[in-house]
């Protein structure tokens, strides 16, 4: 399934001569690349939803963090983010305690 995810600018940055905006955006503390092109007046400590590599809006904080907690408890960010394999298997950890 693909869901956009709520994430945090943290840097903004002109590529392809001054063509292209690109931010680093954090989710939860993973940061990753998204395209600005729809969103041309995000700027650095927006939060915005990103879909494919691309920021498609801006929300505000307060429902960006909901959002983020609600796809967290769900399992969903993981395979959003395509970090699964760089987590620690859950089921293990429930099994050791």
């Amino acid at each position: 399934m693909c869901l956009a995810i709520p994430g945090k600018i943290i840097a903004v940055e002109s590529r392809f001569e001054g063509l292209v905006r690109m931010a680093k955006v954090s989710f939860g503390g993973i940061v990753k690349e998204a395209s600005l092109e729809m969103v041309p007046q995000a700027k650095v400590d927006d939060y915005v939803l990103v879909h494919v590599g691309v920021a498609i809006s801006i929300v505000d904080e307060e429902e960006a963090k909901k959002t983020f907690q609600y796809l967290e408890e769900m399992g969903e960010v993981e395979e959003e983010l395509n970090i699964s394999d760089f987590l620690p298997d859950k089921q293990t950890d429930t099994n050791q305690r």
